[in-house]
């Protein structure tokens, strides 16, 4: 039987990188081939040239044993594809029903029938089993239900080769688990499907084959991956053995030195109360929508609260914005990094150096432009960041190393006493994760105060030495590490009338 989908030698080459060479292999209908590979492998490059995003340099795309050429979006689209791609593509100010309708939307006479458009979306989401508002502005959404808009998107499409990029990056498990279920009805459906994730356990339970990339190349295909080992694919992926990801490292805690007491705000249901060790790790965990991100936001000054008190190294301090923050010594790894971390337009070393910049001024006038290069270079050889030069715009990097460089950006603050990481590792492959939960403990061993909001459970489980847990914009509870364990933790995550076995 023929491959519905083949990529037949693919080659791409950008400036100062040669992002995919001689890339082949082969997707069947009735098939879920999952992609893995390090950030900057080149994943979203072929999948990008799959959307009709770009055009490869050599080789060939073959649909049903037939050559095809995207010259855009567009024809990749009305050739029955659609891609789903990690960093979400939405019109903020239009509906969910006009995001996923755009390009066909229904018309009467020339106008937008909108009543029409909300009802067959509506109608839609419901046998999808998806609960989304069709009136709701996409800029109101979290980014979890961003994401689920743009995975419905593609559905919406009836596609015969869907492609999804680190779909569930910002998902909920409840939400996991309805994508889930779209994917194995898809599957059921005779689709060929490419099924992209750094989460191993993902790869595992939805697809049948796997292809591993490394440094723009294919370095396996595995036809059969359920007789193939774990420890075999992150091999193959890093191209070195990685015993354990988390490599826990413990460490005396000191004093307290970071109290937040009774802050409130809109987000939340009830004043919320937390304190941070110098040295210590504080793992946050809750559902989407729990609050943990406006509770930081609070913290952070991105927010204004409307009570409370926050307390460093044992005085009371004023947090009215992000520059009093950063002042302080207090910093945030924002969730999202397309709209809150990177300066698109900006250069990788730039990106880096936006907020430590006040410290390179001579004279209070001039920049120190050595100093600058210097501090980024140092950064991308630590975090080990993908790019051909300091020099390039940080919009051509990978997802992945986009987030090393907001991380690098905070690193780069010569007086750190509060890191606060929101999603730290989301869409970051194993190799990094491991490289920048060393980065994390050496800032703990440093006497840091970190807090770390993770979705990922086994996470905030492997890294920290508390955790925090929230639910419905409230603290529900805490844990110590040795007293912290799935079940622990989601029952209370979870509300009341849920139980864990639901969320397992």
């Amino acid at each position: 039987m023929s491959a519905t989908l083949r990529f037949d030698n693919i080659g791409k080459v950008f400036p100062g990188v040669r992002a995919l060479d001689g890339v082949s292999f082969d997707v069947n209908a009735g098939e879920v081939h999952g992609l893995m590979g390090e950030n900057g492998a080149g994943k979203s490059t072929l999948l990008k040239i799959l959307g009709g995003e770009y055009q490869p340099d050599s080789g060939r795309v073959l649909i049903d044993d037939k050559e095809v050429h995207f010259a855009s979006a567009a024809a990749s689209i009305a050739s029955g594809i659609a891609v789903i791609h990690q960093e979400l593509q939405y019109v903020p100010d239009l509906t969910v029903s006009e995001n996923l309708l755009l390009g066909a939307l229904p018309n009467r006479l020339g106008w937008v029938d909108k009543r029409a458009a909300k009802a067959h979306v509506r109608e839609r989401l419901t046998a999808m089993g998806v609960d989304l508002d069709p009136n709701a502005k996409l800029r109101k959404l979290s980014i979890a239900q961003r994401q689920m808009v743009e995975i419905c998107k593609a559905l919406l499409r009836n596609a015969r080769v869907i492609a999804l990029d680190e779909p569930t990056s910002s998902l909920s498990h409840r939400e996991t688990e309805v994508l889930f279920k779209l994917v194995r009805d898809l599957k059921a459906d005779n689709r060929a499907l490419i099924y992209i994730s750094h989460r191993m356990d993902e790869i595992y339970e939805l697809c049948d084959a796997c292809t591993i990339f490394r440094d723009g190349r294919k370095i396996a295909s595995h036809l059969a991956l359920a007789d193939v080992p774990r420890e075999t694919l992150v091999q193959e992926m890093v191209g070195r053995e990685i015993s354990d990801i988390y490599n826990y490292r413990a460490r005396p805690l000191g004093e307290v030195r970071f109290s937040v007491k009774d802050v409130q705000g809109d987000a939340l249901s009830a004043p919320a109360s937390f304190e941070v060790k110098r040295g210590e790790i504080v793992g946050f965990f809750g559902l989407v929508g729990a609050g943990r991100s406006e509770l930081m936001h609070l913290v952070y000054g991105a927010d204004k609260k409307k009570d409370g008190t926050i307390t460093l190294d044992g005085q009371a301090i004023r947090v009215r914005s992000t520059g009093e923050a950063i002042r302080h010594g207090i910093v945030l790894c924002p969730e999202d990094r397309k709209e809150e971390g990177i300066v698109a337009m900006a250069t990788v070393a730039e990106n880096i150096n936006i907020s430590c910049r006040r410290h390179y001024l001579r004279g209070g006038l001039f920049l120190d432009r050595k100093k600058e290069a210097q501090t980024a270079e140092r950064f991308i050889q630590l975090l080990k960041i993908k790019t051909p030069s300091r020099k390039q715009r940080i919009r051509f990097l990978s997802g992945g190393n986009q987030q090393k460089a907001i991380l690098s950006r905070w690193l780069a603050e010569p007086d750190l006493k509060v890191v606060i990481l929101d999603e730290p590792t989301r869409g970051i492959d194993v190799g990094a994760k491991h490289e920048i939960y060393n980065v994390i403990y050496q800032l703990a061993e440093r006497g840091c105060a970190i807090v770390m909001i993770s979705s990922e459970l086994p996470e905030v489980l492997g890294v920290s030495d508390r955790i925090v847990v929230m639910r419905q914009g409230r603290i529900a509870g805490e844990l110590p590490r040795d007293k912290a364990s799935e079940q622990a933790v989601l029952s209370l995550a979870l509300p009341q009338s849920d139980s864990v076995a639901e969320a397992a």
